[in-house]
């Protein structure tokens, strides 16, 4: 039994006094002990595969910040990563991957399917290790990219404001779009599914890249391979967080292949709300930025985001915490949640 199962009884739509409260990259460079592992590390990538750095990094938030969950410390880029296309991290660049994947061989050449987890052994024992220091004292999220946003990196070979590469090949050639969206889709089902086997008690999806697309591309090269994915979980709640994908809030408001929505921080709750329905799950949307603020202020915008939302609802930020943010201001963002009732 999770002894604080806030989490899992929002997602559950059970009755509850308060939100539960976590954040995105809550495990990250916010917190002093972090700092110190990313040290010894001497890489993000090197850190990302010590199961015993991992753990230590996922537990920090739960004892420092008093959030309601954890969330493993990990990396959507494993999945390229044990399909064939290796990468590094670059110091304030971000990914850049040593080949692309632009040609119908590139394609062919990709590792795919059910070896995958074998290819990632350091993210299971990592999850097996942090579960023994959580000893279930809050719920354990496990999460992976959506297709589309690790189509975009394999095809655009880096981070990039536009991915017009990635664009190009949806638009030029479709066919080899659609055979690459499903090799990723069936690696990480099977990624996914032995993340839950190794005891994660939430998925989360990210379609971090979902506002590059419009609705009809979306609706095409996006959302169906997602929905492959979140329909083939079926063990423990899902969470799926499609950044910037307003557009698509009717086709998600009928779906029921998630448990919950992840809200950006641009789109207004209300609007949220009114497309999904008061009795869907949402999660979000705190812009970050909000956190740099006065604590007097951020208790306001805290307790407004939170009546917006109503109930139905995980507090958290429309993204992730942004690295030089204030942790007593994290903290005060945290208290906010908790302290507040519902009505």
């Amino acid at each position: 039994m999770i002894q604080n199962d806030l989490l899992l009884k929002t997602l559950a739509g059970d009755t509850v006094e308060r939100p539960p409260v976590w954040m995105m990259r809550q495990a990250g460079r916010i917190l002093p002990n972090y700092r110190k592992i990313r040290a010894k590390a001497g890489s993000f990538k090197n850190l990302v595969t010590q199961p015993d750095w991992i753990a230590e990094a996922t537990v920090e938030p739960v004892d420092v910040l008093g959030v309601d969950a954890a969330i493993i410390f990990s990396d959507i880029l494993v999945i390229p990563e044990a399909m064939g296309l290796d990468y590094e991290i670059i110091e304030k660049k971000g990914p850049l991957f040593n080949d692309k994947i632009r040609s119908q061989r590139d394609i062919d050449q990709l590792i795919e399917g059910d070896v995958i987890p074998s290819r990632l052994p350091y993210v299971f024992e990592s999850i097996k290790r942090t579960k023994t220091i959580l000893n279930d004292r809050v719920p354990l999220i496990g999460f992976a990219g959506a297709p589309w946003t690790i189509f975009a990196y394999m095809v655009e070979g880096s981070g990039s404001k536009t991915f017009s590469e990635a664009k190009k090949m949806i638009y030029k050639e479709p066919h080899l779009a659609h055979q690459l969206l499903s090799k990723i889709t069936s690696s990480t089902i099977f990624y996914l599914k032995e993340k839950i086997a190794s005891g994660v008690n939430v998925i989360k999806l990210f379609d971090s890249w979902s506002g590059l697309l419009n609705s009809e591309i979306y609706n095409e090269f996006a959302w169906p391979y997602a929905e492959r994915i979140l329909t083939a979980i079926d063990e423990v709640p899902t969470i799926f967080f499609p950044k910037g994908g307003w557009f698509s809030y009717d086709k998600f408001g009928s779906s029921d292949v998630f448990d919950c929505l992840g809200v950006g921080w641009s789109t207004d709750p209300k609007f949220a709300r009114q497309k999904m329905g008061s009795n869907r799950i949402l999660q979000g949307n705190l812009d970050p930025c909000r956190l740099y603020d006065s604590k007097q202020n951020i208790e306001v915008a805290t307790s407004k985001m939170l009546d917006s939302f109503g109930r139905n609802h995980i507090a958290n930020l429309g993204h992730g915490v942004y690295p030089d943010t204030s942790v007593e201001n994290v903290k005060c963002f945290i208290d906010s949640v908790k302290s507040y009732r519902y009505k």
